[in-house]
């Protein structure tokens, strides 16, 4: 969802289901069609966006299907998510979490249920917070730039000898893709 940029103000926004769009496509390219969607419970715009964007970009794939289960924003959280969602019966073959926090909760319950990642199931995260490159399978995410966005910030914020106003601008950031170890092709 965009919001015009008001008079003299500036919008930066990350273009949320751009990220998730690139998520599920790759996941797709891997033959994955079941997937599981691990959200937590919240109101925050960028949180529900991404929730959307799943549902979305899944119904745009007529093959592929998805559940999805929330709790909270912790580890405890991801793990309790997953295991709720697992508990239905339902089997996806790969997990798409709201953000790495929860992507490591998933990953500590699945190895505890003897689930192999990558080889059994997929697990994704978005945020690509440090701990997604140190947690074992290192963690497949979408990369959120906080310090270009910081930089921008700061531009926007001084104001050039001669200009009075901040221009109304909006720049909107497409999130990179991170392929790490958490991922690979759906199991026959």
């Amino acid at each position: 969802m965009s919001v015009p940029p008001r008079p003299n103000i500036t919008n930066i926004r990350v273009d949320y289901r751009r990220g998730i769009e690139k998520v599920i496509d790759y996941l797709h390219s891997l033959g994955h069609r079941r997937l599981g969607f691990i959200g937590h419970h919240a109101v925050l715009g960028p949180i529900n966006e991404r929730m959307k964007a799943v549902m979305d970009a899944t119904a745009r794939i007529p093959s592929l299907e998805v559940r999805a289960a929330a709790d909270a924003d912790t580890l405890e959280g991801g793990r309790q998510a997953t295991r709720n969602l697992l508990n239905t019966g339902y089997e996806p073959t790969a997990l798409i979490c709201v953000n790495d926090i929860t992507a490591v909760g998933a990953l500590r319950e699945l190895r505890e249920r003897g689930i192999r990642v990558p080889q059994d199931m997929s697990v994704t995260g978005f945020d690509n917070v440090k701990l997604s490159e140190f947690c074992y399978p290192a963690l497949t995410t979408v990369h959120i730039p906080r310090d270009r966005i910081g930089h921008m910030i700061c531009s926007s914020l001084i104001t050039k000898p001669g200009k009075t106003t901040a221009p109304d601008v909006e720049w909107v950031i497409d999130p990179e893709f991170v392929l790490r170890d958490s991922t690979g092709p759906a199991p026959k």
